[in-house]
């Protein structure tokens, strides 16, 4: 097999077992023997085909994204930052998903190669990729490097408008059963992929879409296939107000009355919990649950702080005991920029500094990452983990001085100075650029693919509204 070895790294990032922590490590070798690390340490004296000097570099382990929609979201660059309605408290998750859409799997195929791309080059070596089921959606993920847990969705209804301040549901639960089914034989067929890099995740898409038994029925599911489950829960105020005003309960306490909430679930966003200040719901118990149940959190800030809404807060989940991963949401799919504002908007919510720290992020975007997926094997840089590596420039102008590389990596360099990546112990980025993959080409063809999702904008906005009169450019066009 094919073993590298990283000699002489000036910083690393590797797991301390004893203390269930990420901790430096300085003037260590890495080594992997096909898929797996073989050696942390220093002065290795096995055997190795290849060698790279670790001098001025910082090596840590691969990210986990545990929550993207690739097959569409890069095609909203330009029309999604400032998208949203007063009347729907700020949000135009809504609106925009009846209005634009991924019309066919050309655009998919487009929008989500680009995002591999930029997920890759950002130090993502594992990714949940919660899209509609899609021909040739494996065998691009395949392609691509990267540790892949496909999570088709589907649903009971869809999300409707007929004003922009009321949200009302088309059900079609035939509909909804026969994407499940259909949704399975993708998972079952991810888990024999002959690249042995792909799995699969349950995903019902949202919690206030989907009907009890459709919601019980996919969890079962992936507790018989021993696979992690994910749903949307939380995430918009007028899904919470939905919630209430059909069962008496929030969100997060339907989830946990269904029995959805365990290890193993991965709820996306969790945001909008009961004691939100944009929620004061009278139960406060929303924290304890996610906390007591085991399940995961997957925090997007980026969609969120767009609309003015920030997790009030995510020092008080740590706290609490909730298993927290990061995920990308929208594009960019820059894991390492979710990162910073994590951190940055974890202290403005609770207006402290000491609220959230650089080590609990990294902990979230690996470790946290792990265990939401229940892999731990992932996440770590130690002998008998998945070498999935991930070396930065120290060198890079973004990261110097590098008196310490973790802050210089999050706060300044992110994806500028990310040089070489590992999956699975192949090399997939290599000086900073995606081996598997042509991002110049995927996107000329995003491009023509977003012009052609702006033409039908009409025929399916409830006013008939052109893209343009819905998200006008930022600035007047001059003549």
């Amino acid at each position: 097999m094919p073993t590298p070895v990283i000699r002489n790294i000036d910083w690393a990032v590797a797991w301390d077992e004893g203390a269930k922590r990420q901790v430096y490590r300085r003037g260590v070798d890495l080594a992997f023997e096909g898929n797996q690390i073989r050696f942390v340490g220093t002065g290795y004296a096995g055997a190795a085909d290849r060698t790279i000097d670790g001098k001025d570099c910082f090596v840590l382990p691969g990210l986990i994204d545990v929550h993207s929609h690739p097959e569409h979201e890069p095609a909203y660059r330009g029309i999604r930052e400032e998208h949203g309605l007063p009347g729907m408290y700020m949000s135009g998750l809504f609106e925009r998903s009846q209005a634009y859409a991924a019309n066919d799997d050309a655009f998919r195929g487009a929008s989500a190669e680009f995002a591999y791309c930029e997920l890759l080059r950002s130090g993502v070596t594992s990714l949940v990729d919660i899209s509609p089921a899609w021909d040739g959606w494996a065998d691009l993920m395949a392609r691509s490097g990267l540790r892949s847990f496909l999570a088709p969705g589907f649903a009971s209804a869809r999300w409707r408008l007929e004003n922009d301040h009321t949200l009302k549901y088309a059900w079609d639960e035939a509909r909804g059963k026969a994407r499940f089914e259909a949704a399975l034989e993708v998972i079952d067929a991810a888990g024999k992929h002959p690249s042995g890099r792909l799995s699969g995740v349950v995903s019902p898409s949202q919690i206030d879409t989907c009907t009890e038994s459709l919601l019980r029925d996919a969890r079962a599911a992936a507790r018989d296939r021993k696979l992690p489950f994910t749903v949307h829960c939380a995430q918009g105020v007028n899904e919470v107000q939905e919630m209430i005003q059909r069962h008496g309960l929030t969100s997060v306490q339907w989830a946990h009355a269904l029995g959805l909430l365990e290890p193993g679930t991965i709820l996306g966003h969790a945001l909008f919990i009961d004691t939100h200040s944009w929620i004061r719901w009278h139960t406060k118990r929303d924290l304890a649950i996610l906390a007591e149940s085991g399940c995961a959190v997957a925090h997007c800030p980026s969609p969120f702080v767009r609309y003015g809404h920030v997790m009030e807060s995510l020092g008080d989940y740590l706290r609490a005991g909730v298993t927290i991963g990061i995920g990308t949401d929208v594009s960019p799919h820059n894991l390492v920029e979710e990162m910073r504002k994590a951190a940055t908007l974890g202290r403005v919510a609770a207006r402290d500094i000491r609220a959230v720290s650089t080590s609990d992020v990294l902990h979230a975007a690996t470790v946290g990452g792990a265990t939401a997926l229940m892999r731990d094997d992932l996440g770590r840089l130690a002998p008998g983990k998945k070498a999935d590596v991930v070396i930065v420039d120290l060198k890079h102008l973004h990261m110097m001085p590098a008196r310490d590389p973790l802050r210089s990596f999050v706060y300044h360099a992110a994806d500028r100075a990310v040089r070489d990546v590992f999956v699975d112990g192949q090399q997939v980025v290599a000086g900073g650029k995606v081996l598997t993959m042509d991002q110049q080409d995927a996107a000329e063809r995003l491009t023509e693919a977003q012009r052609r999702m702006m033409a039908t904008v009409p025929e399916h906005d409830y006013l008939k509204r052109s893209a343009d009169q819905i998200t006008p450019l930022s600035l007047p066009v001059g003549s």
